[in-house]
């Protein structure tokens, strides 16, 4: 997953702030404005770029009392930058209206950018604060830019004179985004209607801080105590040993804590004996959010798509989802309805055939036992997956683990395949500050020996992180500037006892792969001004390099290079290899099923005008009922996330977690061009880097594709991938 950072430079963009700051600042003297302006410069942090190489965060200089002046002061330059573009007399151009923008905000992209990320990966109660009390001055601040009438203007007179014989390519693209998001921002309202608008982007700002702060709260609020490790039979050695830590360090000595992951499968279940105890974690999982305590969401969830929809409809659409998805690749809520009709019915047919097979393993082994049988339940899928799995495959997943140790598979797989692809080199740093000591940092260097970027990767699970994995930037790169990429990778891997290796499951090795190849996309880009970096493209397209880059997991010449016995440092034997990927297309209907149901259940919270949407008392019946409507409702499979939990479509991912199964398609026929034009090849690579990765979003996105693949997107590759026949 790709977390778009809502950086502060970017509120000219429209965007309205989701992830923000606050930080009580320590009190002082009353002084005047200026004199206390002085003091914050001089004093903060971030008013400079950091000295350190390619401007790396000064970890180990900054604290959580720097971010309140931090933003104090990036607000107040920030505002003046932008009144004197507003004001200027000169008439607007290219360079003192457009340029001006995209160089003003320094000390808040700083400030932004660091709070950010650390927020996400390592959070606190000052940062909770800062969070809270910072949220609606963000917004604000946000609205004073893009309500703008004087810049605005300025910004529309560009856009109504533009024409090719003015600009580049990426110049025309940049002045019609600016208008653009000007416009959906709100520009071009009444003063009354703006003033509406204002209130509800306040409003939705500390709403989306609230809801993300109950969502980390109720993980850990709801982690299950057991009593005994002999209901923890099925669960590995090193997993019931950090069960066991983690209910000492919540003072529960000589029991045990199952901790919960922000999905409402849990891991444990997959190996777990204990029948009434999977119930337990499973039912514990589902009821986050919406069981009346202090983090109970459905009061957020129904304030929040209301307002939306409100907003919504001032800007002249009819739904939310009309409005967020009229700047991406899909551009209408009904394309969004199509694909994912075209999957439903073949992935819950599907699923449900895999569920017959499920229960009819229940009912053998019960049969065995001389017991009645029972029910295929939602806490019994996983389990008896990997039965079934073991049955006609004769393969364990924990057979994998041995073979895949973290460092090895970062640094012999993840790294050796972006040297085989792109000439990439890696070295690690050990100089660098750092946020926590079980980080890892490495310079990347291309393949002329020229440093490209700052890779960090930030692997461990911990109660102070979000759950998930994700990629985020802490530099970007542009020409404008001069800067090289800093980004980060982050998952959420359970971190071993002592000096135990850290041995991964294949769905971590993958994750693995997946973030990296948005790190690619962050590393590589080559364009000239900040809005167009990176991975600041359609949300519904940014999933899809990462995507690609999964291929290179069981790649061949890759896995041999990295799936070696932690021990013995034997390869992996070839037969368990293929039973790998034997076991491919093994249980995606239950996949595909219950990512759908959460992408149509997004969708249906986002097409509903303000009058159609529940109250709290209605959000998990109409949850219930969108299900049943969009033919989701099979009751083994519930939805990947539950509403009162999902984090994505309370942020950047609002109507539009189908990005993922979007991306997915275009993922799908780009593998199939590698495969069709040699697989894994520097000249290759160096095509894919130049015509995609290098571009960020200074080029419409479905024509970045195209000038790659030669064709059309087509679902066809993506039914194939997953086992799902079309005419079901």
């Amino acid at each position: 997953m790709k977390k778009t950072l809502i950086l502060a430079i970017a509120v000219v963009l429209g965007t309205t702030l989701a992830y923000t700051v606050a930080n009580a600042a320590p009190k002082t003297p009353k002084t005047s404005k200026n004199a206390k302006a002085a003091t914050l410069k001089t004093q903060n942090i971030f008013n400079a770029v950091s000295p350190l190489d390619l401007h790396y965060p000064q970890f180990d200089k900054i604290k959580d009392s720097d971010f309140g002046p931090g933003f104090d002061l990036g607000m107040a330059e920030h505002l003046k930058e932008v009144e004197a573009i507003a004001n200027s007399k000169a008439a607007p151009t290219f360079e003192n209206t457009i340029i001006a923008m995209e160089k003003a905000g320094g000390t808040l992209t700083r400030t932004a950018t660091t709070f950010y990320n650390l927020q996400s990966t390592d959070t606190n109660p000052t940062r909770d604060k800062i969070d809270e009390t910072y949220a609606p001055k963000l917004a604000a601040h946000n609205d004073k830019v893009m309500l703008n009438p004087k810049l605005f203007k300025r910004v529309e007179a560009l856009y109504n004179g533009r024409n090719s014989a003015n600009y580049n390519p990426e110049q025309l693209r940049l002045v019609e985004r600016y208008y653009e998001n000007f416009v959906r921002a709100g520009a071009k309202l009444s003063a009354a209607d703006q003033a509406k608008i204002k209130q509800i982007n306040g409003e939705l700002a500390k709403l989306g801080t609230q809801f993300s702060q109950n969502v980390l709260k109720e993980v850990n609020d709801s982690a299950v105590l057991v009593d005994s490790a002999a209901e923890l039979k099925g669960l590995s050695e090193d997993e019931i040993k950090a069960a066991s830590k983690a209910a000492e360090e919540k003072g529960h000595k000589g029991k045990y804590l199952v901790k919960l992951l922000n999905t409402t499968g849990q891991p444990p279940l997959t190996n777990l004996e204990n029948r009434a105890l999977r119930e337990k974690i499973f039912k514990a999982s589902v009821a986050r959010g919406s069981r009346g305590n202090a983090f109970d969401n459905t009061g957020i969830i129904s304030k929040v798509t209301k307002l939306r929809a409100e907003r919504a409809a001032m800007l002249g659409y009819p739904n939310y989802a009309a409005y967020a998805l009229a700047d991406q690749t899909a551009k209408t809520p009904e394309a969004v309805n199509d694909m994912l009709g075209k999957l439903v019915g073949p992935a819950v047919a599907n699923a449900k055939k895999e569920g017959a097979e499920l229960q009819a393993m229940i009912d053998a082994e019960q049969k065995a036992k001389g017991q009645p049988t029972f029910q295929l339940e939602p806490w019994d899928w996983a389990y008896y997956t990997e039965k079934v799995r073991q049955a006609k495959y004769n393969f364990d997943e924990n057979q994998l683990k041995p073979y895949l140790e973290m460092r090895n598979v970062l640094e012999n797989g993840v790294f050796f395949a972006a040297n085989k692809e792109f000439g990439l080199t890696f070295k690690e740093r050990k100089d660098l500050p750092k946020y926590r000591d079980d980080i890892w940092t490495y310079d990347v260097f291309d393949k002329d020996g020229s440093k490209l970027a700052i890779f960090i990767f930030d692997p461990y699970a911990r109660a102070s992180k979000n759950g998930g994995a994700w990629m985020t930037s802490y530099v970007d790169q542009s020409a404008l500037t001069g800067y090289k990429p800093v980004v980060a990778n982050h998952q959420n891997i359970t971190k071993p006892e002592g000096n135990a290796p850290a041995l991964l499951t294949w769905d971590e090795v993958t994750t693995m792969f997946h973030e990296f190849g948005h790190a690619l996309h962050g590393m590589f880009s080559n364009v000239s001004y900040p809005t167009f970096s990176g991975t600041n493209v359609p949300r519904d397209f940014v999933e899809f390099p990462s995507q690609v880059n999964e291929m290179w997991a069981d790649w061949p010449e890759i896995l041999a290079n990295y799936a070696k016995h932690y021990q013995t440092g034997a390869p992996m034997p070839k037969e368990l290899l293929d039973k790998v990927l034997a076991t491919s297309k093994f249980n995606q209907g239950f996949t595909t099923t219950e990512y759908l149901g959460a992408a149509m259940l997004d969708q249906s919270w986002h097409q509903r005008a303000a009058k159609d949407l529940p109250d709290a008392k209605g959000v998990v019946a109409f949850e219930n009922a969108a299900l049943k409507a969009n033919h989701t409702d099979y009751a083994a499979v519930p939805p990947r996330y539950k509403t009162p939990y999902f984090s994505h479509i309370m942020g950047g991912y609002a109507a539009g977690y189908y990005a993922y199964i979007w991306s997915e398609i275009l993922d799908a026929g780009t593998v199939k061009w590698f495969k069709d034009n040699g697989g894994l090849s520097a000249a290759n690579g160096q095509r894919f880097r130049d015509e995609l990765l290098s571009r960020g979003g200074s080029v419409d996105a479905t024509q970045l594709y195209k000038n790659f693949t030669g064709q059309d997107p087509d679902i066809q590759p993506l039914l194939e991938r997953r086992g799902l026949d079309a005419k079901e």
